[in-house]
């Protein structure tokens, strides 16, 4: 994996090779930032828009409304309150 650097003042690029113990050590940093965020802010990113639900509703389609319903349940059984 390699790593583009770029000097602000001359705009002059250099291309660097990472090390294996670099891109382990990104790797896990990243896992740890990603483990940080709260439950409900990775429920937010995945729930399906509220459009569809609505869009059901207005259609009397109720096949649509439970498909809605299973989805946001999904999200909620992936990430549990509190963890």
């Amino acid at each position: 994996m390699n790593r583009i650097e770029i000097d602000v003042i001359t705009g002059e690029q250099k291309v660097v090779q990472l090390t294996a113990e670099e891109i382990a050590q990104a790797e896990a940093e990243e896992t740890k930032r990603i483990a940080a965020i709260p439950y409900f802010v990775k429920r937010a990113a995945e729930y399906p828009p509220i459009t569809d639900y609505i869009d059901g509703v207005v259609k009397g389609d109720q096949a649509q409304i439970d498909k809605y319903i299973a989805d946001c349940l999904a999200v909620k059984a992936k990430y549990p309150k509190g963890a």
